[in-house]
């Protein structure tokens, strides 16, 4: 067996993590080149993470060293700029329930069929490793870039909540939190086609870097329906359609209570605030989320909601949001 048999053959005994087949049979690499005891190959490596490339260059060296007549062995990795859609969710305020709006809308469109990653962009108060179960996990690093952290939910995600220590404060002023926010958002995300960005409440640094710089494809308001609350939704709007951010749609959390015992439904913090808010700007209102204790313990242990099969809250949240990213242009409500 000559060197232009020999060579495809042992890159066909590498695998393709994605699609199983032989490198060759994949179309991961091109032809090799043999010259003077040197076999060079380039491999196409798009849409697999750092680690997952790591391996495949280890294996093919490997594999075309073995091979007898070889002195030299030359790997090139290309890759394709991937598109990614960034959605970040923000709210005028702390404690309207965001964060755990934010997990359980990853883990939902994951489960439609996107590939869904999460930042956690409230470096002052991370709470994804929770909300995703992966408390203690730190990410790794593939030379300048992160790889992040797998949850259980197979949403990759990173957050500062997995490069400090539990409880330490984060005393930072906006440029350095916005450059950490950067590093998370450019991290090595693989085959990720969709970043859900849970944003810090407010609209400084952190907001204004990230607008700036990468540009969501669109926002989402979280807020409860009480009158101070969707005041300062109402900021946040104004903020993303200054910056030319397209609002997805607002989402009204903690509405309505149903009584466990009686199951008369009350509403503490009003009732109907956010969607009579939406129609008075114009804007699509995406649907309620109930004060609903389930919702709470479930997302606090780590394991979402929205990752059951009954799931009936945030899957049609996902679905409307799903449709609004179709690429036919967004859906009306």
């Amino acid at each position: 067996m000559d060197m232009t048999e020999s060579l495809p053959a042992a890159l066909d005994r590498v695998i393709d993590p994605i699609s199983g087949k032989g490198l060759i049979a994949s179309g991961r690499a091109a032809e090799p080149r043999f010259d003077d005891g040197t076999a060079s190959v380039v491999i196409d490596v798009t849409g697999l993470s750092g680690d997952a490339r790591s391996k495949i260059e280890t294996a093919v060296k490997q594999a075309l060293i073995a091979v007898p007549g070889v002195e030299t062995v030359r790997v090139a990795m290309t890759a394709e700029k991937k598109g990614r859609k960034i959605i970040a969710i923000g709210s005028g305020k702390g404690g309207v329930g965001k964060s755990t709006l934010s997990a359980n809308l990853a883990v939902a469109l994951r489960k439609l069929g996107k590939k869904v990653g999460i930042v956690d962009a409230d470096i002052y108060g991370p709470s994804q490793p929770r909300l995703l179960s992966t408390e203690g996990m730190r990410p790794t690093a593939q030379g300048q870039k992160m790889d992040p952290v797998m949850s259980p939910h197979g949403i990759p995600m990173l957050s500062m909540g997995q490069l400090v220590k539990p409880g330490q404060a984060i005393a930072w002023r906006g440029p350095m939190a916005a450059n950490a926010l950067g590093q998370l958002i450019d991290a090595e995300w693989g085959d990720t086609d969709l970043l859900v960005l849970d944003l810090p409440p407010g609209t400084g640094d952190v907001q204004l870097t990230m607008v700036q710089k990468y540009k969501p494809a669109g926002a989402i308001i979280v807020s409860t329906p009480q009158d101070l609350a969707l005041m300062d939704a109402t900021r946040a709007i104004d903020f993303f359609r200054q910056a030319n951010v397209p609002i997805i749609g607002m989402v009204e959390n903690m509405a309505g209570y149903a009584c466990p015992h009686c199951g008369e439904i009350s509403d503490p913090f009003g009732s109907g605030g956010a969607q009579a808010a939406a129609m008075s700007m114009e804007l699509p209102f995406l649907g309620r989320v109930p004060l609903d204790i389930g919702i709470r313990t479930s997302s606090d242990a780590g394991s979402p909601p929205a990752s059951e099969d009954d799931d009936a809250v945030f899957r049609p949240l996902a679905e409307k949001i799903a449709a609004w990213l179709n690429p036919a242009g967004p859906a009306s409500f």
